[in-house]
């Protein structure tokens, strides 16, 4: 099959499995080069583990540390006539190279908020890999289903408050209008917090401490983004940032609950990247065009695989490291200098349909939104006929 990519709007609907492999192969060969991260994990949970930061994660912890690594996941494989989700042919890569280099890696693909999800990794835990001293918690989900009552929670992207207008960017005819977004409702801020906030990041620990499957001093992340002054509505006074203000009392509580194992609980902040969900998020590939614009021009520019070996390297395994009065991990200070912002700022104002092209750095965001998908990355020959269905071994 000759795959070309397949986009309407915000969403690819195909990928590219050799795209995707190359993808996964830089991010391990950067990790590499780093050289070794000194009293890293050895055992590592990665919930979420298929794309953006939680496959980052899991980058870092066995190219960088070295680590036995079990990641969970919910993808769809290729078949003959179509493409798999580029997340199942990211950590089909990440399997193979694992495997070449030596390090135990497993997979599961399900519903990671169900109760058989934590059942069956905890059974891997205990047969194969020893008590786990990481949990990365990274997952991005529009619904969560209980998992006891069966009731079905859908998140939305909304101010809270007061509706919001600012400047948007339609990416498929590149045009610039202004987006208004109404004040989210009680019930609608309520369900967000469901899916995206922390409570099956605390259901997966606390199933993991009933189950001993935890060392002593063990450390569990969970991601946000916060922004500033033009992502703010959007994200912190927003049905997201209620949400993420969940994860800190779940980072709290978590720590609360299991102070007799120590367990280290902690909320880390990250940098604004392209990613399936943020492109979905208003605003945000304009923001992204200017920020990239900026932050590549003082050399400062992050993706994934950058910002994950900084948070082990600086906040995870550092004896200082970079919190706020919140006790988060801040890996997002670069974006946020008042230098970058200023930046942002002043592109923001000046941008128009004219010059999105000239001034702002919509072509790499464009780049960066297809090479999620494995599409436009170099070295690949995408006129290459190649199998979309990829062999993968799952945790049954």
């Amino acid at each position: 099959m000759i795959i070309k990519p397949k986009v309407r709007g915000f969403i690819c609907t195909n990928a590219h499995p050799k795209g995707c492999a190359a993808n996964v192969q830089a991010q391990i060969e950067y990790t590499q080069a780093q050289g070794k991260i000194e009293n890293g994990p050895k055992n590592v949970l990665v919930v979420g583990a298929s794309t953006g930061y939680g496959l980052a994660s899991r980058i870092v912890a066995a190219f960088g540390c070295g680590a036995k690594t079990l990641g969970l996941f919910f993808e769809k494989p290729g078949t003959e006539r179509k493409t798999g989700t580029a997340g199942f042919y990211n950590v089909a890569a990440f399997q193979e190279a694992a495997e070449k280099a030596g390090l135990w890696s497993k997979n599961m693909n399900g519903d990671a908020f169900s109760h058989e999800a934590k059942s069956k990794a905890i059974d891997v835990i205990k047969s194969e890999m020893g008590k786990i001293d990481l949990v990365v918690y990274s997952l991005a989900s529009p619904r969560r289903q209980d998992p006891d009552s069966g009731e079905v929670y859908s998140s939305v992207l909304k101010p809270v408050g007061q509706a919001y207008t600012s400047k948007n960017l339609n990416t498929d005819t590149l045009k610039i209008t202004e987006t208004t977004l109404d004040a989210a409702s009680d019930e609608e801020i309520a369900q967000t917090i469901k899916v995206m906030g922390g409570e099956d990041w605390e259901l997966w620990m606390n199933a993991l401490a009933e189950a001993d499957v935890l060392a002593d001093g063990c450390k569990t992340v969970a991601y946000t983004y916060l922004g500033e002054k033009i992502t703010w509505p959007i994200y912190g006074k927003a049905t997201i940032g209620k949400a993420k203000e969940d994860l800190d009392r779940a980072a709290t509580a978590i720590a609360s609950a299991h102070g007799e194992k120590n367990i280290a609980a902690n909320v880390a902040v990250l940098k604004a990247v392209v990613t399936q969900a943020s492109s979905a998020i208003p605003i945000m590939p304009l923001y992204l065009s200017a920020l990239f614009k900026v932050m590549k021009s003082n050399g400062t520019q992050e993706g994934c695989i950058e910002q994950l070996n900084r948070l082990f390297t600086e906040c995870l395994y550092s004896d200082s490291p970079r919190l706020d009065d919140t006790n988060r991990f801040r890996v997002d200070e670069k974006e946020l200098s008042p230098e970058v912002q200023a930046g942002v700022e002043a592109l923001w104002g000046e941008i128009t349909e004219e010059n999105l092209l000239e001034i702002s750095d919509f072509k790499g965001y464009q780049q960066e939104f297809l090479g999620l998908f494995g599409f436009g990355v170099d070295g690949v020959d995408y006129e290459e006929d190649v199998d979309p269905n990829v062999a993968l071994a799952l945790v049954e």
